[in-house]
Formats: C-alpha cells, sequence, structure tokens
C-alpha cells in the first residue's frame, strides 16, 4: 500500500530469501566466494554457519542461481528432521534418480552409478542441507559416509552443511570428529555494523526504485540497528512495518519515534540485544544491553581492587595495593551475577542440616556461608623465590601464605557479595 507514497516499485523489506536483495558485505563476499571454491575445486564438505537471520539461506539462494548458471547438478534439502532412510529418499528425488527399491544398499548403488556417470560427463554435483544443525548423528555419520563415493583423486558429490552456531557445537562432539576432521572450508555470516546496516537499507531501498531524498531520517536508522543488533532479519521487519505505519501517518522521512513505537510493539525496547564477536574465534555471544547492573558492597580494601566490576575468568590482570608493594592476581576474580546463580542454585540442592563444602554446618539461610573455590578458582601462593602456584586445598590456603584473590563470603538471603582479605 505504500510503495506510491515512497515511490517503490516492489516492496523491498518482504522476509523472503530473494538473492536480488543480498547485500554485499566483506564477510558476506568471503563466504559466498568459499562456497564456489568449495565447490569448484571438489573439496568435499563445506559448512556455512551464523546466527539466526544474519542470511544463511539468502546466501545459499545466491549459490543456487550460481550453480544453475553453472550448470551444476544440485539437491536442497530445506527440512533437516529426517531419519536415515528420509534422507535418501530426498536426495534420489531432488537429483531425479528412479530407484524403485527401498532397500538402502540398492539406492546407495543407484545414487553411487548417476554420479560416476555425472563425473564422466565432466559434471559436478552438489548436495546442500539448510538448517543442518538439527541433523541427528546418525544423519550426519550417513552424509559423512556419502563423501566416500569418490574416485581415486576427487569426490563424486559435493556437500554443504548450512546452521545456526550450534551446528558446530554439534561438530566439535567426539563421536563426531570423523566428520570435522573431513570439513575443508568453513564460511561464517555475521551481524551487520552500523555503517552496514545503513548501506544495507539504502541497498535494498534502491533495488526496490527508490530515488530522491532518503526514506529513513539518520536517527531512525540508528534506531533500527539498536533494536536490531544488527540482524538483517529484524532490520527486515522493523523497515517494513516503518514503511506502513508512515505511510499512514503521511510521513517521509521516517522519524526515530515510528521506529520506536514499531520496537515496543514486537517488545523490541524490552532488552536491545547486542551481539558481541569475538572475531578471533567468530564466536557469538548474545548480551541484554539495558540489563540493570547488579551493586556489589565495597569491601574494606576498596582502594586495592574495584570487586563491582566483573572480570573474566581467563582475562589476566595485575593491580598493585596501596602499600605500594604487592601485585595481586586477580584472574580467578568472577562476575557477581555468576556467582550468586551458582550459589543460590546450590542452596536449593542442599538441604539445611548438611556440611556445605567446607564441612562446617549450616544452621540457616541467614547465616554467612563460605563458599570453598571450585578447581578453576582455587587461590594462589606466593612461593619464596617469588613465583605463584595453585595451593592444592582450602586448608593451605588458610595456613598463612600470602593468597590472591580472597576468599569470596556470600550473605543469605540477599544477593549483596563482599570479598575478605584472609
Amino acid at each position: 500500500m505504500y510503495k506510491g507514497f515512497f515511490g517503490l516499485n516492489e516492496n523491498p523489506f518482504n522476509a523472503n530469501p530473494d538473492p536480488r536483495y543480498l547485500y554485499f558485505t566483506k564477510e558476506i563476499e568471503e563466504a559466498l566466494s568459499g562456497l564456489k571454491y568449495g565447490v569448484q575445486n571438489r573439496k568435499g564438505f563445506i559448512t556455512l554457519t551464523g546466527e539466526v537471520g544474519t542470511g544463511k539461506t539468502t546466501l545459499v539462494n545466491c549459490l543456487l542461481d550460481w550453480l544453475y548458471q553453472q550448470k551444476v547438478r544440485s539437491a536442497f534439502l530445506f527440512n533437516s528432521r529426517m531419519n536415515t532412510s528420509q534422507l535418501f529418499d530426498f536426495i534420489l528425488a531432488e537429483f531425479c534418480i528412479s530407484c524403485e527399491s527401498r532397500i538402502k544398499s540398492q539406492q546407495l548403488m543407484r545414487l553411487n552409478q548417476w554420479l560416476l556417470d555425472r563425473y564422466r560427463a565432466g559434471e559436478t554435483t552438489v548436495l546442500i542441507v539448510d538448517e543442518a544443525q538439527n541433523l541427528t548423528h546418525p544423519v550426519l555419520e550417513e552424509i559423512r559416509l556419502l563423501t566416500n563415493l569418490e574416485t581415486s583423486t576427487e569426490k563424486l558429490l559435493q556437500i554443504v552443511l548450512s546452521g545456526q552456531p550450534e551446528l558446530e557445537e554439534k561438530l566439535n562432539q567426539p563421536q563426531l570428529r570423523q566428520l570435522r576432521q573431513r570439513i575443508m572450508l568453513r564460511c561464517k555470516t555475521i551481524p551487520l555494523t552500523k555503517e552496514q546496516t545503513n548501506d544495507y537499507i539504502v541497498e535494498r531501498l534502491r533495488i526496490a526504485g527508490a530515488v530522491g531524498e532518503p526514506i529513513f531520517s539518520r536517527q531512525a536508522v540508528e534506531a533500527i540497528h539498536l533494536f536490531s543488533g544488527g540482524i538483517p532479519r529484524v532490520v527486515n521487519l522493523l523497515c517494513e512495518h516503518s514503511l506502513i505505519n508512515a505511510y499512514v501517518e503521511q510521513q517521509r522521512p521516517i522519524s526515530q519515534k515510528i521506529v520506536k513505537d514499531i520496537a515496543h510493539e514486537f517488545q523490541l525496547d524490552l532488552a536491545p540485544r547486542s551481539v558481541v564477536w569475538n572475531m578471533s574465534t567468530n564466536v557469538s555471544h548474545s548480551a541484554a544491553v539495558l540489563s540493570p547492573k547488579r551493586e556489589t558492597p565495597p569491601s574494606a580494601n576498596q582502594g586495592e581492587r574495584n570487586v563491582s566490576e566483573p572480570v573474566g575468568r581467563d582475562e589476566r590482570r595485575h593491580q598493585t595495593d596501596g602499600g605500594g608493594g604487592r601485585a595481586q592476581n586477580a584472574d580467578r576474580v568472577f562476575a557477581a551475577d555468576e556467582v550468586t546463580d551458582a550459589t543460590e542454585k546450590q542452596s536449593i540442592e542442599r538441604p539445611d542440616n548438611k556440611p556445605n563444602g567446607n564441612g562446617r554446618q549450616i544452621r540457616n539461610q541467614g547465616e554467612a556461608i563460605e563458599v570453598a573455590p571450585t578447581a578453576t578458582q582455587l587461590p594462589t601462593r606466593v612461593n619464596a623465590n617469588g613465583s605463584e602456584s595453585f595451593v592444592q586445598n582450602l586448608g593451605e590456603a588458610r595456613s598463612g601464605f600470602r593468597i590472591s584473590p580472597p576468599m569470596t563470603t556470600l550473605k543469605w538471603p540477599s544477593s549483596s557479595i563482599t570479598r575478605e582479605q584472609k
């Protein structure tokens, strides 16, 4: 309904994975190039992973269009909820291979013969499985065994597994190590940055026929990126409904208020998501931007360490105390929320009349409970030569060594946390 008002030829933000609207960021170009390279050079196994809504299916459809232009035989399995017998039924149907028998051995022999015929004719065949994180272990094992259909020099079947980050987690399991070792290329998609979000919106509007003045104001684009977390699917949702509301209100350019109203309608303003990417490992972590911080009461030696600041377990920091001498090892300090959640769960599972991890009797929940460190939270001692080593047990930690970090004490039932020097 809004196309005439904004001068558009078609809807630019449809939810369909239309490859014409694929916006080529550097990461998307690298992923598509990797997929094409793997298919052309018969690499066998290729994976494409990324967060929900980051454009994997659109990228796969773009690959399918390219395969069609290259006259490459392809099979696309979009429903990964299947067993092993259904897997072979789908593969034979997608490749248009006729096989009257439902016996697995007969189907495999028919598939192998067909692949050999395509190879002798100089053709390449590709199997693409979408939503591959839902595949069961037996089905993944059958897919692995399909790569055994090969000549002495090349693979007869190229396989692309596309899925969410859970696919990588599944492939890292020990029982799938044979499959993991056969993956020759790993391609990834990631959320858009603020600049990429602006360019993404402009490009889709251009393809849809937009000319002249911008349709979205700069503030509106910033709000779209904030509430979407850079996820293209959520960007499309916000833009589509913003166009509708702006048309109803006869407003152009679209203001930030309209975007905020849409975000509130879809409950995206309750905790806008920020996807933090560790570029060294390409692992995503979701975090609530507006989640309140839990206040931590100051410790007795506040000048030495600000204990309210969460410090990563694997991040090593050294601080010098106010006395000007001893450096303290703070790589075992962990976030207050993690301690509270873990100890609250521990208190539920442990009856009040049983001793805690230190052998102390727990009389009631109002009593302070001293929690023994786990294997990853043991304090360290300073040896005579100035080096540090982990103490072997809690008794040794109390035997007079200088230890860092200090012991953790929790008060019940409140979630406040204090740290005392032992």
